[in-house]
Protein backbone atom coordinates (compact mmCIF):
# COMPACT_ATOMS: atom_id res chain seq x y z
CA UNK A 1 0.00 0.00 0.00
CA UNK A 2 1.13 3.43 -0.26
CA UNK A 3 0.65 6.28 1.75
CA UNK A 4 -1.96 7.98 -0.45
CA UNK A 5 -4.40 4.60 -0.26
CA UNK A 6 -3.57 4.75 3.60
CA UNK A 7 -4.52 8.44 4.21
CA UNK A 8 -7.81 7.78 2.07
CA UNK A 9 -7.96 4.71 4.49
CA UNK A 10 -8.03 6.49 7.81
CA UNK A 11 -10.07 9.32 6.67
CA UNK A 12 -12.77 6.63 5.89
CA UNK A 13 -12.42 4.94 9.10
CA UNK A 14 -12.17 8.10 11.35
CA UNK A 15 -14.78 9.42 14.26
CA UNK A 16 -18.29 10.10 12.20
CA UNK A 17 -17.42 13.53 13.47
CA UNK A 18 -14.51 14.28 10.86
CA UNK A 19 -15.57 15.75 8.22
CA UNK A 20 -13.22 16.12 5.61
CA UNK A 21 -13.62 18.32 2.60
CA UNK A 22 -13.14 16.73 -0.76
CA UNK A 23 -10.92 19.74 -1.97
CA UNK A 24 -8.83 19.46 1.42
CA UNK A 25 -8.56 15.55 0.85
CA UNK A 26 -7.33 15.82 -3.03
CA UNK A 27 -4.57 18.45 -2.18
CA UNK A 28 -3.45 16.13 1.37
CA UNK A 29 -3.82 12.99 -1.98
CA UNK A 30 -1.71 14.89 -4.40
CA UNK A 31 0.71 15.80 -1.43
CA UNK A 32 1.00 12.17 -0.31
CA UNK A 33 1.90 10.91 -3.42
CA UNK A 34 4.65 13.20 -3.87
CA UNK A 35 6.30 12.46 -0.06
CA UNK A 36 6.27 8.69 -1.81
CA UNK A 37 7.76 9.48 -5.09
CA UNK A 38 10.53 11.38 -3.06
CA UNK A 39 11.40 8.45 -1.29
CA UNK A 40 11.13 6.05 -3.89
CA UNK A 41 13.60 9.03 -5.94
CA UNK A 42 11.54 9.20 -8.36
CA UNK A 43 11.28 12.86 -7.63
CA UNK A 44 13.59 15.30 -5.88
CA UNK A 45 12.85 18.95 -4.97
CA UNK A 46 15.41 21.86 -5.64
CA UNK A 47 14.56 24.44 -3.60
CA UNK A 48 9.97 24.64 -3.99
CA UNK A 49 10.76 22.89 -7.48
CA UNK A 50 9.53 19.25 -8.13
CA UNK A 51 12.66 17.96 -10.21
CA UNK A 52 11.86 14.45 -11.79
CA UNK A 53 14.10 11.73 -11.56
CA UNK A 54 14.48 8.83 -14.25
CA UNK A 55 11.30 8.01 -15.35
CA UNK A 56 10.01 4.20 -13.41
CA UNK A 57 7.77 2.76 -12.62
CA UNK A 58 5.86 2.51 -9.43
CA UNK A 59 3.65 -0.31 -8.95
CA UNK A 60 0.92 1.32 -7.97
CA UNK A 61 -0.94 2.58 -10.95
CA UNK A 62 -1.82 5.84 -9.17
CA UNK A 63 1.64 6.32 -8.02
CA UNK A 64 2.59 5.80 -11.61
CA UNK A 65 0.48 7.88 -12.95
CA UNK A 66 1.50 10.65 -10.61
CA UNK A 67 5.10 9.89 -11.47
CA UNK A 68 4.77 10.41 -14.88
CA UNK A 69 2.64 13.60 -15.23
CA UNK A 70 6.01 15.11 -13.66
CA UNK A 71 6.84 18.68 -15.35
CA UNK A 72 9.92 17.06 -16.93
CA UNK A 73 10.94 20.63 -18.60
CA UNK A 74 12.57 23.54 -16.84
CA UNK A 75 11.97 25.36 -14.89
CA UNK A 76 9.86 22.93 -13.69
CA UNK A 77 7.30 23.92 -11.07
CA UNK A 78 6.80 24.23 -7.45
CA UNK A 79 5.16 21.85 -4.65
CA UNK A 80 2.32 24.21 -4.74
CA UNK A 81 1.83 23.85 -8.06
CA UNK A 82 1.83 20.02 -8.43
CA UNK A 83 -0.67 19.98 -5.16
CA UNK A 84 -3.60 21.99 -7.07
CA UNK A 85 -2.89 20.39 -10.34
CA UNK A 86 -2.44 16.83 -9.42
CA UNK A 87 -4.81 17.07 -6.60
CA UNK A 88 -7.72 18.37 -9.17
CA UNK A 89 -10.48 15.32 -8.31
CA UNK A 90 -7.38 13.09 -7.10
CA UNK A 91 -9.53 11.93 -4.08
CA UNK A 92 -12.27 10.52 -6.67
CA UNK A 93 -9.51 8.52 -8.18
CA UNK A 94 -8.56 6.92 -5.23
CA UNK A 95 -12.26 5.97 -4.63
CA UNK A 96 -12.17 4.06 -7.75
CA UNK A 97 -9.04 2.54 -7.67
CA UNK A 98 -9.96 1.16 -3.98
CA UNK A 99 -13.03 0.12 -4.97
CA UNK A 100 -11.81 -1.97 -7.61
CA UNK A 101 -9.31 -3.61 -5.85
CA UNK A 102 -12.40 -4.67 -3.20
CA UNK A 103 -11.60 -2.51 -0.48
CA UNK A 104 -14.26 -0.67 -0.83
CA UNK A 105 -17.46 -2.09 -1.19
CA UNK A 106 -21.33 -0.42 -2.47
CA UNK A 107 -23.74 -0.77 0.24
CA UNK A 108 -27.36 0.65 1.53
CA UNK A 109 -27.67 3.46 4.11
CA UNK A 110 -24.21 3.80 4.67
CA UNK A 111 -22.62 7.03 4.86
CA UNK A 112 -19.22 8.15 4.22
CA UNK A 113 -18.01 11.50 5.68
CA UNK A 114 -16.09 12.24 3.04
CA UNK A 115 -18.58 12.86 0.47
CA UNK A 116 -21.83 11.83 2.24
CA UNK A 117 -22.52 9.10 0.40
CA UNK A 118 -25.05 6.21 1.51
CA UNK A 119 -23.42 3.77 -0.94
CA UNK A 120 -19.80 3.19 0.25
CA UNK A 121 -18.30 1.24 3.03
CA UNK A 122 -14.80 -0.04 3.97
CA UNK A 123 -14.45 -4.01 3.70
CA UNK A 124 -11.90 -5.40 6.43
CA UNK A 125 -8.65 -6.08 4.92
CA UNK A 126 -5.05 -6.31 6.01
CA UNK A 127 -4.62 -3.11 4.02
CA UNK A 128 -6.96 -1.62 6.65
CA UNK A 129 -5.42 -3.40 9.21
CA UNK A 130 -2.21 -1.61 8.44
CA UNK A 131 -2.81 2.08 7.26
CA UNK A 132 -5.17 1.51 11.26
CA UNK A 133 -1.78 0.34 12.66
CA UNK A 134 0.39 3.32 11.16
CA UNK A 135 -1.87 5.98 12.41
CA UNK A 136 -2.18 4.49 15.74
CA UNK A 137 1.94 4.21 15.75
CA UNK A 138 1.94 8.05 15.25
CA UNK A 139 4.35 7.44 12.13
CA UNK A 140 4.92 11.17 11.58
CA UNK A 141 4.42 11.00 7.62
CA UNK A 142 0.94 10.14 7.78
CA UNK A 143 0.72 11.73 11.73
CA UNK A 144 1.34 14.89 9.40
CA UNK A 145 -0.94 14.51 6.79
CA UNK A 146 -3.88 13.71 8.86
CA UNK A 147 -3.56 16.54 10.74
CA UNK A 148 -3.49 18.91 8.04
CA UNK A 149 -6.79 17.97 7.53
CA UNK A 150 -8.21 17.52 10.23
CA UNK A 151 -8.18 13.85 11.54
CA UNK A 152 -5.77 14.30 14.78
CA UNK A 153 -5.99 17.15 16.95
CA UNK A 154 -2.69 18.86 17.22
CA UNK A 155 -0.81 17.67 20.64
CA UNK A 156 1.17 21.04 20.69
CA UNK A 157 4.41 19.98 18.96
CA UNK A 158 3.98 18.99 15.33
CA UNK A 159 4.58 15.37 14.10
CA UNK A 160 8.27 15.17 13.68
CA UNK A 161 9.46 14.56 10.16
CA UNK A 162 13.64 14.19 9.70
CA UNK A 163 13.45 14.36 5.69
CA UNK A 164 13.88 17.99 4.60
CA UNK A 165 12.37 17.68 1.25
CA UNK A 166 8.78 16.01 3.24
CA UNK A 167 8.96 18.90 5.59
CA UNK A 168 9.02 21.04 2.55
CA UNK A 169 5.83 19.65 0.46
CA UNK A 170 3.93 19.52 4.15
CA UNK A 171 4.65 23.27 4.30
CA UNK A 172 3.26 23.68 1.01
CA UNK A 173 0.65 21.47 1.52
CA UNK A 174 -0.61 23.56 4.76
CA UNK A 175 -0.22 26.62 2.64
CA UNK A 176 -2.61 25.34 0.14
CA UNK A 177 -5.33 23.80 2.53
CA UNK A 178 -5.08 27.50 4.34
CA UNK A 179 -5.86 29.36 0.73
CA UNK A 180 -8.59 26.71 -0.32
CA UNK A 181 -10.44 27.78 3.27
CA UNK A 182 -9.72 31.25 2.91
CA UNK A 183 -11.96 30.36 -0.76
CA UNK A 184 -14.16 28.79 0.90
CA UNK A 185 -14.90 31.45 3.23
CA UNK A 186 -15.18 34.43 0.86
CA UNK A 187 -17.74 32.07 -1.11
CA UNK A 188 -19.64 31.59 2.03
CA UNK A 189 -19.50 35.68 2.35
CA UNK A 190 -20.38 35.79 -1.11
CA UNK A 191 -23.36 34.35 -0.83
CA UNK A 192 -24.41 35.54 2.63
CA UNK A 193 -24.17 38.97 1.09
CA UNK A 194 -26.40 37.86 -2.20
CA UNK A 195 -29.08 36.59 0.33
CA UNK A 196 -28.96 39.34 2.34
CA UNK A 197 -29.71 41.74 -0.97
CA UNK A 198 -31.92 39.51 -2.29
CA UNK A 199 -34.27 39.97 1.07
CA UNK A 200 -33.46 43.73 1.16
CA UNK A 201 -35.15 43.49 -3.10
CA UNK A 202 -38.13 41.98 -1.32
CA UNK A 203 -37.23 38.24 -2.99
Amino acid sequence: MTTPRDLLIVTMDAEPSRLVERGDLSLALAGAELIDLLAAREAGLDGERVVPGPAGAPGDPLLHQAATSLVREEPYETVGDWLWRRGRGLSADYLSALEADGQLVRQRNRRWKVFWTRELALVDTDARRRAAHRLRSDEPVLAALTEAIGLREPDGEAPKVSDDAVARVLAALDDALAELAAERQRRDRRRDEAAVDNVRRGY
